[in-house]
Order: C-alpha cells, then structure tokens, then sequence
C-alpha cells in the first residue's frame, strides 16, 4: 500500500467564521449540501457553532489539495486554485461519526489521470485509491490531515 501523497492543513477557525458570514462572500458555495447539512446536525449535537465543524472539513478539503498535489509529483495539475472542484470534494461523516473523503466521480477520474505513477490507471484493474482523513479543533484552531494511498486487492 503505497502512499501517494500527505496533506495537512490548519484554519483559524475566528477567520474562518467571519469569511462564512460576508455577505455574497459565497464561501458556503464551496461546501455541499451534504456537508452543510452535517455540519449543522453536528453543531446542533454538540451545542456549538456550525462554523467550527465548517473549518475542520475546510481544513479537510485544503489536506486532500495539498495530498493530491504531491502525488501528483513534477505532472500537470488537472485544477488550478480558481477552478478547484471545491464542493465536488466531500468530507463527509460515515454512520459511526467519522470523517470519508467522497470526490464526485468527473473528480476521481481526474485525480487517477493525473497522478504520473498510474499513467492515467490504476496500476492493475485490483487496485484502487483510498484516503484516509482525519479532523480535528480545539478552541480557534480547526486541523486536518490526509493522507491518498493505493489499495491492491
């Protein structure tokens, strides 16, 4: 299981916050409906702000960038930072609370034809490409990690 690429990111989260609530800022455009949502229950569980589970999966999808840029090694990238796929790059809770990357599938396929190692495949028709996330904050600071491996089976 070799690891293709390491990403962490780091996000005030007071920041952050005033960046969510500019009007016409159109930062939660960059968000699904589906994280938005998650987010909300979550805030509402905890009895917080919804704006501090907001940064953490920000700073999840800014570790999955930064993941994805260094397997890409010295190739081209598919996205520049003005037509990023933002919302197209969930960081979504599975059933028992813990944070899954989910890329749309346009999203996928170009993280597989960009990455120089798998010339545009997989490397056999087993294998496949798995992330792994993990977010966290504490007080005014949001963090994440990812880490992008492939999976032979």
């Amino acid at each position: 299981m070799p690891i293709l690429g390491l990403g962490h990111d780091v996000v005030d989260v007071v920041a952050f916050s005033e960046q969510l609530g500019e009007p016409g800022g159109g930062m939660r455009r960059l968000f699904s409906a589906r994280e938005l949502r998650q987010a909300s229950m979550r805030a509402r569980a905890k009895h917080d702000g919804e704006a501090v589970h907001l940064a953490a999966r920000w700073a999840g999808k800014e570790a999955v960038l930064k993941a994805w840029c260094e397997a890409l090694g010295d190739g081209p990238a598919p996205y520049t930072l003005d037509d990023f796929p933002w919302a197209f790059i969930e960081i979504l809770d599975d059933s028992r609370g813990r944070p899954q990357v989910t890329l749309a599938a346009p999203v996928r396929q170009a993280l597989e034809a960009s990455i120089p190692s798998m010339g545009g495949t997989l490397p056999t028709p087993a294998a496949t490409l798995i992330w792994h996330i993990s977010l966290s904050h504490d007080g005014p600071i949001a963090s994440a990690v990812a880490i992008l491996e492939t999976l032979e089976h």
